[in-house]
């Protein structure tokens, strides 16, 4: 599966919830898409072809991310998109 289409599919099992998928854009090494669920959860969520790892820029944002109580995540595979979701509803990290 390729990360576009793994990234589509986070972005309708988002939209299925009626929360809000946003695409990143403007700084370098920030997470794809910013998911804003109902309840006011949010996360940030870099996406990746299947066995892809985050670049080190990427990771810099993402401890960055971290440090200021955001949740970040690494989605690599479709089936990880649920348990992403989940635990951003759920609050855990």
């Amino acid at each position: 599966m390729l990360e576009k289409q793994i990234e589509r599919k986070l972005y309708d099992e988002v939209k299925k919830i009626e929360g809000m998928c946003l695409k990143q854009t403007g700084m370098a090494g920030i997470p794809d898409r910013l998911v804003l669920l109902p309840g006011g959860r949010c996360a940030f969520v870099e996406l990746k072809a299947p066995g892809e790892k985050p670049r080190k820029l990427q990771l810099m944002r993402m401890k960055q991310l971290k440090k200021l109580g955001f949740k970040c995540f690494v989605i690599d595979g479709a089936e990880q998109i649920k348990p992403v979701i989940d635990s951003i509803e759920g609050g855990d990290a």
